[in-house]
């Protein structure tokens, strides 16, 4: 290509993308409801100036949050053990462990294998270089295959159940599967009663998009359960500025259950009109939008009946009840089936 018409194209694609990008931006934002009141009243805050705040749980065990993100940490008198390392926090962890205690961080655990939640363990590992980096063997398999030095691969690495201790801290490190097929941790320390379990679930608000990006709708039903058969009376979920409380978990299962047990009623139900109205506009052999059109109907009315029990209950249920609703239909349709059909 001659260079003026390659100069005149790429001025043409650069001014096409500041088009869409200004289109974008002016576009109208929806409107979402507030924040409840009853959370806003529980949430720990976080110093602007600072960008983090620290909280006791239990003796020697500690929470650090931006209010987005949380990580765990125990002092054990043999130096701390820090439990993830999110990329928003990791700035600030080395000062939030040296507001509480001198020890130095010499282990660093892995929930799962998400960015958003041990990207930070680079940075961390760089400020303490002889730490070690604990995880279970799927996560450390896929580390390994990624090969992101911002997730630095595992120097201690076991299967299914680890019990880990140092010096006053003994954390039993147990591998599920609710979220992402690598694996999660449970991370329980029994003599303090506190549990930290990843993207289950968050204080006072629905999950995260699609049942906190589950990747199995079936172990993510079961993980509630799971919660509770642990003696805990603080759980680090990994999200907002809040630790939970067992009844937080109750609250969440019961808005999971429903919105699989309302989904599962609406797809069972008749749709003979709307199907014969979709067919006879796109085509009986065009199956795709017909398909889309019944979705997205079912969806949408389960989002609606979701938003009319629980906007009172817990926050955010309007931003993500439909992709709620959404996993759960493709679980129930695909995975599980329909028993109309037997």
């Amino acid at each position: 290509m001659p260079r003026y018409r390659l100069i005149v194209a790429l001025r043409a694609l650069i001014s096409f993308s500041m088009m869409t990008t200004a289109v974008a931006q002016d576009l109208p934002l929806p409107d979402y409801a507030p924040l409840l009141p009853q959370v806003k009243a529980r949430a720990r805050q976080v110093d602007p100036q600072k960008g983090y705040m620290v909280g006791e749980l239990k003796p020697h065990v500690f929470f650090v949050t931006d209010g987005g993100y949380q990580a765990l940490f125990v002092t054990t008198g043999n130096g701390v053990v820090l439990f993830d390392a999110p990329p928003s926090l990791a700035a600030h962890i080395g000062q939030a462990v040296a507001d509480v205690t001198k020890e130095p961080i010499v282990k660093l655990v892995y929930s799962h294998v998400h960015v958003d939640h041990i990207a930070g363990a680079g940075l961390i590992l760089r400020q303490n270089p002889n730490m070690e980096i604990v995880a279970e063997d799927g996560v450390a398999g896929f580390l390994h295959e990624q090969k992101d030095p911002s997730r630095p691969e595992p120097t201690r690495v076991f299967k299914e159940h680890e019990t880990l201790t140092l010096g006053s801290m003994t954390a039993e490190l147990k591998v599920g599967y609710w979220h992402s097929p690598p694996g999660d941790l449970f991370v329980y320390l029994p003599s303090k009663k506190v549990l930290m379990a990843v993207d289950t679930m968050s204080s006072g608000s629905v999950p995260f998009m699609g049942f906190d990006l589950t990747m199995d709708m079936d172990a993510y039903l079961k993980v509630f359960d799971q919660l509770l058969a642990y003696d805990f009376d603080v759980l680090v979920p990994g999200h907002h500025s809040n630790p939970s409380t067992r009844d937080d978990v109750r609250l969440v299962k019961d808005y999971v259950m429903d919105v699989y047990k309302t989904i599962k009623r609406i797809h069972e139900s008749e749709h003979g009109p709307l199907l014969a109205r979709a067919i006879e506009k796109y085509g009986r052999d065009n199956s795709y939008p017909t398909a889309r059109v019944l979705m997205d109907s079912e969806v949408e009315q389960c989002g609606q009946e979701i938003k009319g029990r629980w906007m009172t209950k817990l926050d955010n249920v309007d931003v993500w009840a439909p992709s709620q609703c959404r996993t759960a239909l493709v679980y129930f349709e695909w995975d599980v089936g329909s028993r109309l059909r037997d």
